[in-house]
């Protein structure tokens, strides 16, 4: 486990997991949805082991988690995972409100809430990118030609790889952020982050192995934000007006 561990950081902290990452939307694009530009972001391609190859024992591990998955669609958290498909517009403070254990929207908390939105394609966009582009590997809904609970979306996911899940490092992300701001909350904020990711999976999405990838990307995605000073100061306000909110 020591070595494990030890590996895991290693590759976390690399040179080489910041890298160039391919030319995209950044801060300096789309300042409303990233704090970080591209020289700036992790690498996933470098931090990553490629994704399972198919017939391998751990690619069987994702047949089968699939398969566990759709046998959830029908059943109540199919229904979240379906909701849980819908991070746009305010989606992704919505998802997390009552874990944090009060409303997060532009009304009730701005600061928070303009902190959510701002770093939601450092996580979901930027940090995937290049391991994406390099792999552009197939989700599980075209693998199989089976829809996903959600089919809102699956046209243009389809066109986009599967390895790392850009939702669950979204949501895995955004967990950690708040459980900073909201500590006393923070183990039903951290499982809301884990079964945002889940979802996934269950709706057909992605692979297991790409949300636990995703999670690493999210982890270190979060790092790198708090060396941000635009993300530090915005970060400030909304743990300022969570502590005036809840005195």
């Amino acid at each position: 486990m020591k070595s494990v561990v030890t590996f895991c950081l290693a590759s976390l902290f690399s040179v080489n997991a910041f890298a160039l990452v391919p030319a995209g939307n950044d801060a300096t694009t789309k300042p409303d949805l990233y704090y970080l530009k591209n020289d700036q972001a992790i690498n996933s391609l470098s931090l990553l082991p490629p994704p399972p190859e198919v017939g391998s024992i751990a690619f069987l591990n994702d047949q089968a988690m699939y398969e566990k998955g759709r046998l959830l669609r029908s059943t109540e958290r199919g229904a979240q995972a379906a909701e849980d498909a819908n991070l746009s517009a305010g989606g992704v403070a919505n998802a997390f409100s009552g874990a944090f254990g009060s409303p997060i929207t532009a009304a009730d908390t701005p600061e928070l809430h303009k902190l959510l939105t701002n770093m939601i394609e450092d996580a979901g966009d930027l940090a995937t990118r290049s391991a994406k582009e390099k792999y552009m590997r197939i989700r599980p809904f075209a693998f199989y030609g089976v829809p996903t609970c959600n089919t809102k979306d699956q046209d243009k996911l389809s066109k986009n790889g599967s390895y790392p899940s850009g939702h669950t490092s979204i949501g895995w992300a955004t967990a950690l952020v708040l459980t900073e701001i909201n500590p006393k909350h923070q183990d039903q904020i951290l499982q809301r982050g884990y079964d945002l990711g889940q979802s996934r999976v269950i709706c057909g999405y992605h692979w297991q192995s790409d949300v636990d990838a995703a999670r690493i990307v999210g982890s270190a995605v979060v790092a790198t934000l708090h060396t941000n000073a635009a993300f530090l100061q915005q970060l400030q306000k909304a743990k300022d007006e969570f502590a005036k909110q809840h005195k």
